[in-house]
């Protein structure tokens, strides 16, 4: 894999780059060897945060942690990525997509049940028609991350959602 490593407000390290090289190697016995990986590391405060992005046709593979320590970020954004892999890798077999950027031998390992969807849960509820506003007040009194609601102007199904940076978002499906 061929890595392209950055860093914005951080100097990158001999230690932090070979820790990409050991840890990121990890994800070689997924991808080709002409697989670009795109990794930035930045400093906010005390944030410590890394970005992983693995662009390919059609799709990108992308991950970013933040910690207290890089190192430690590291970490937890490989096994994210793995994990983001093996389902991309199922979708692409059952699919039969292309497969270019895969290693053959990956793509035809046998798959854990464990990666199946399983829905545990579910719940009916009447969509009352408000406006987007007041949905978002009605989200934060639920303490929810999203709230789905008939919007009073459009009497169409939205979606409202909290952002990072207790910013809200607005779903708006077309059919």
């Amino acid at each position: 894999m061929n890595y392209i490593i950055s860093g914005k407000n951080i100097d990158v390290t001999e230690g932090l780059r070979d820790a990409v090289y050991d840890k990121l190697g990890r994800l070689e016995k997924y991808f080709n060897e002409d697989t670009k990986v795109q990794v930035t590391f930045s400093v906010e405060k005390d944030r410590q945060k890394i970005e992983v992005t693995i662009p390919m046709k059609g799709h990108i593979i992308r991950a970013e942690q933040v910690s207290d320590d890089m190192y430690v970020s590291i970490d937890m954004v490989v096994e994210i990525i793995e994990r983001q892999v093996t389902r991309y890798k199922k979708k692409l077999v059952d699919q039969k997509q292309d497969v270019q950027y895969f290693k053959s031998d990956f793509l035809e390992e046998e798959d854990a049940a464990d990666d199946e969807v399983k829905i545990y849960r579910s719940k009916r509820f009447a969509v009352k028609p408000m406006y987007p506003e007041d949905a978002c007040v009605q989200m934060e009194l639920l303490g929810h991350n999203f709230y789905v609601f008939r919007n009073a102007e459009t009497d169409e199904v939205n979606v409202v959602y909290k952002r990072k940076g207790n910013t809200y978002g607005l779903i708006e499906p077309e059919f």
